[in-house]
Formats: structure tokens, sequence, C-alpha cells
């Protein structure tokens, strides 16, 4: 656990590990927060004293927040009562409207981004939630404590910790890719150096992949004259969780709908948000190519798609999740029959029944157009009981883990995507087997404690 590292720890994220609802008297109740990050993390600093510094989400968390650091579910919380305009400009604008965008190569540049007068306003609105961020941990932590802050919400924080608090060991970890430098052209020469220098007054950053610290690094050559110091750290699925969760009794009945969709069939399967990043539309035609391509699949395989709406407070996931409905209508329109749905699209955000249907798959499909790492594509291989097969995206981060033993495509490349699925559904038994315990193995080569100590070892090594 964290106690043992022999200085007191502090969690800085967007998202917190506890959330905050009213009950019918009013009264504020507690509940486990949820999230990847939340879930990989907070088991490993539960009830270790560690502090963890959040914003606060409802109206409940921000009555929670006036009452400075409290403790709930096995946490030591402090909640951050932002201003919701700023708050909400710094998230929508600046933290999902640009710089995800930026680093997932998700812009249509004749169009976006536009630098205007809004734009600016939501910049300062980003370095002002940056800055109650860091004094929040300037007044909260202890000295010398190791400070771990978390993703592309908080690049800033560094900037403050670095001038006030030089005794705190503060490093940060991004969850999404980093651009190469030639991507940052599109921002303001101020803001990128004002986001370079944030992130690189961390004393260490971390990212999944070697690319995305690669490419970091190569930015603040290229910008800034030196080289921080980056390291590299690919999270990984709770093993134990995860297969728990799968032999659960929820799981187990979900499986019967997974079965009553495929009646016998083979299994194309993918697990995701509705996010532009994760490709579902080229998924989707691939599909339709792999159809029109090969007749022998008609009425032999399904696709079941367990995608979850995200982000539709951004009118282009909106457009997105209209345009992949739309899309999985038309190709059912075009191929089914009586007795076949080929696209099976279910939005409902079902956890058992997404582990369900991953212990099942013939095939994985995980083709993001860019992602700092991909879970599923761990946790399927964990799941799989059917040596499933994993067609995986190159622009994944989890393709220097996974990539031996997937076979790769090209995001972009519909037809070769349609290809890899031909190749996935039609390959022998033995070959199977080979490349599932092999993705097994790899999957599960890590933990997330190995993540964790590895950012306690890089702020204790600077």
């Amino acid at each position: 656990m964290v106690a043992d590292v022999g200085e007191p720890v502090v969690v800085v994220s967007n998202r917190g590990p506890v959330s905050y609802s009213y009950d019918d008297d009013g009264t504020p109740v507690s509940k486990r927060g949820a999230g990847g990050l939340v879930s990989s993390l907070g088991p490993l600093v539960r009830d270790t004293g560690a502090l963890w510094i959040a914003a606060a989400m409802t109206d409940a968390d921000r009555e929670i927040a006036e009452r400075g650091v409290v403790e709930a579910e096995g946490f030591r919380l402090r909640s951050l009562a932002i201003d919701e305009d700023a708050y909400r400009m710094a998230y929508d604008v600046i933290s999902n409207g640009t710089l995800w965008f930026l680093h997932h190569g998700l812009f249509d540049l004749p169009r976006r981004p536009r630098i205007d007068r809004r734009w600016r306003e939501a910049w300062e609105a980003y370095r002002s939630v940056n800055q109650r961020f860091a004094q929040a941990v300037i007044d909260e932590a202890p000295e010398g404590a190791t400070v771990l802050v978390q993703d592309y919400h908080l690049w800033l924080v560094g900037t403050w910790l670095a001038q006030k608090r030089r005794d705190l060991h503060a490093v940060h970890f991004s969850h999404t890719p980093f651009c190469e430098p030639g991507g940052l052209r599109v921002l303001p020469e101020d803001v990128v150096e004002e986001l370079l220098v944030g992130m690189a007054s961390h004393q260490a950053c971390g990212f999944h992949a070697s690319r995305w610290a690669e490419n970091f690094a190569a930015c603040c050559v290229r910008r800034l004259g030196w080289r921080p110091t980056t390291f590299v750290s690919p999270l990984a699925p709770d093993h134990e969780d995860i297969c728990a969760v799968g032999a659960s009794d929820e799981s187990s009945s979900e499986m019967a709908w997974v079965d009553q969709a495929l009646d016998g069939r083979q299994l194309i399967l993918r697990v995701d948000r509705i996010e532009l990043s994760k490709n579902l539309l080229r998924g989707f035609l691939a599909f339709d190519d792999l159809l029109r391509t090969r007749p022998e699949w008609r009425g032999n395989v399904v696709f079941i798609a367990l995608v979850y709406p995200s982000r539709e407070g951004l009118p282009e996931y909106l457009a997105y999740r209209q345009e992949v409905e739309s899309l999985a209508r038309h190709i059912n329109g075009m191929w089914a029959t009586p007795n076949w749905t080929p696209i099976v699209l279910d939005t409902s955000d079902n956890f058992p029944r997404s582990v369900a249907a991953l212990k099942r798959y013939d095939v994985l499909l995980v083709n993001p157009v860019r992602d700092g790492l991909n879970l599923v594509a761990k946790e399927g291989p964990m799941l799989n009981e059917n040596d499933g097969v994993l067609v995986l995206s190159r622009e994944a981060g989890v393709w220097e883990e996974l990539g031996s033993a997937a076979l790769g495509v090209n995001p972009f490349d519909v037809s070769g995507t349609a290809d890899a699925l031909a190749a996935a559904l039609a390959m022998t038994p033995a070959d199977r087997k080979a490349r599932a315990e092999t993705l097994r193995d790899l999957a599960a080569a890590r933990t997330p404690r190995q993540w964790l100590d590895d950012q306690l070892a890089a702020a204790d090594e600077t």
C-alpha cells in the first residue's frame, strides 16, 4: 500500500473517488466515484491516509467542499467548489474541446480550432482552474509529500507547485496520447509555451506508451530548448476484480442476452464509449466491406457494439452519436434477413453485459484513431474463454505491449480492417489458441500497483 512509501501522498485529479448526492431528508450521502482512474487508483490508496483533491461535481459535493478535508468511503477527500462557468469553459472548451482534439488528431482543420475571444476567455478559465487545484495542494500537502497529478485537465498545476512548494515531489501522469511537435502549430505560441512549461514543471511526466513520452520530450526540446524528465508506465486492469465481475451472477445472466443475439453465430465485438477517437464509424464500414466482399459471412457473424454516450455537452459528440446510430441502421437495412441482424447496437452502458460479451467474442475490434492506452484491449484477453482474436489499431498506446500477438490495422484503412476481420474469423483453432494464450500473458503481465509504484518511484528519483 501507499503507506509503506515513507512520505505522505496527495492525489490530484479532475474527478474524485467519492461523490455526494442528497437523500430524501436533504442530507449529503457519499458513494464511490465512477471512472477509469478512480477504479484503477482508488483501491490502491483507499485506507492509506492519502489525500485526494478533486473538483466538486454536484450540489451536494459543493456543500461538502465547505467542510474542507473529509473522510468517506475510506478516502480523505478535499473537494474544490470551483465557479461553475469557469469550470465549464475549462472543461468543455479547453480540456475536451481543444486538448483532447489536439492530442488525438481529431481537429477538422478547415473549421477547428477557432482561437477567438471566447476561446481566450476559456483559456483564462483553464488557467484559473489549474491554479485553484495548485493552491489546494500548496495549502493541504504535508511537508515533503509526493503529489500525483493526473491527466490533461491539470497540465498547468506544476507551474505553481514549482514556485511555491519546492519541498514537494510532484509528478504528472497523462492518460492521453501526446502529439508530435508539428501538431502544436494550431495553438498560439504563448499557450504552447505555458502548457509545456506547466507539464515540465512537475519533476517527471509519465505516459502509457513510449511514443507519447517521446513526442512530449520532442515538443519540449523544440519549443523550450530543453528535455524534460519522462517515464513510461502502462496501466493494467485489476485482474482479480475484472475476473470477479466475469464470474458474477449479473454477468452470467447477461450471457443469455449475448447468446440470444448470436444464435450460434460468430461474434465480432467492440466495447467503447461513443467517442470520436474510438473510430466506431470506420469499424462499421469495415464490417460492411466484409459482408460485401466475403458473402460466406452473411448470416454467419454478428457485430455486437456495446457503446455508451460520451461528452454530449459538445455538439460534435451529439452529431457523432447520430452518425453511429444512422450507419448501423443503414448497414442492417442493407444486409439483414428475417432471422439475422448484422449489427446489434446497445448504448445502455451495461458493464456486466460488456464483461459477458468479452468472455464470448471470436474477434475483438479495437481500432481507435489514437488512444493513450486502451484498457479494453487488455480486459478482453484476460476474460475471453473462446480463444478470441484481437484486431488492434497500431495507433493505440497498448500496441506497444500487445502488438506481437494481435492483428494490426491502420485505423483509417477501412478495407484493410475488413481484411483483418476476415483473417481473424477464418483463423485456424491452433493459431487462435496460440495468439490468445500470448495475449492473455501480455495483458496480465502488469498490475495497477506497478503503475502506481512507477509514479512513486519517479517522484522519489527526482
